[in-house]
């Protein structure tokens, strides 16, 4: 069907192919009528606008409870961090103790410097005996 002076009418968008006038923008046309009537067409118009507002309604509570999730997680992180820092602190405060420990006896006299030798050589001996080991029970 055509409008007054031989143009289309536009069409009015739903799954249904309805035709309007220029005085009837919000529903079927009072000029160009089709099979569907008019409580039909309500009808199909909402029962389609329920069935968006139901996959509407799904995703916002997908996206809210993801939100949720992302807030959850965020949250056992910001506890995790926190638990790191303090032990980080604690080892800090410990290896400061050590390094100013092992300074003073590197200042001190002979005696202490040939003490720290042997301490160091045992060390490096006692490394190499526990890597030795536990590459032969792996093995």
């Amino acid at each position: 069907p055509t409008a007054a002076g031989g143009q289309r009418a536009p069409a009015y968008h739903t799954s249904l192919y309805l035709e309007r006038c220029a005085t009837c923008k919000s529903g079927p046309c009072h000029r160009y009528p089709t099979e569907i009537g008019h409580d039909s067409v309500d009808d199909l118009l909402d029962q389609e606008n329920k069935r968006l507002a139901e996959n509407l309604a799904t995703k916002v509570s997908r996206l809210k409870s993801l939100a949720y999730d992302i807030d959850r997680e965020a949250d056992d992180q910001n506890e995790y961090l926190d638990g790191m820092d303090s032990n980080f602190l604690s080892a800090t405060g410990l290896l400061s103790g050590s390094v100013k420990r092992f300074s003073t006896m590197v200042r001190s006299g002979r005696d202490n410097r040939r003490i720290l030798c042997y301490v160091s050589v045992g060390l490096v001996l006692v490394f190499f005996l526990l890597y030795y080991m536990v590459s032969r029970i792996q093995s």
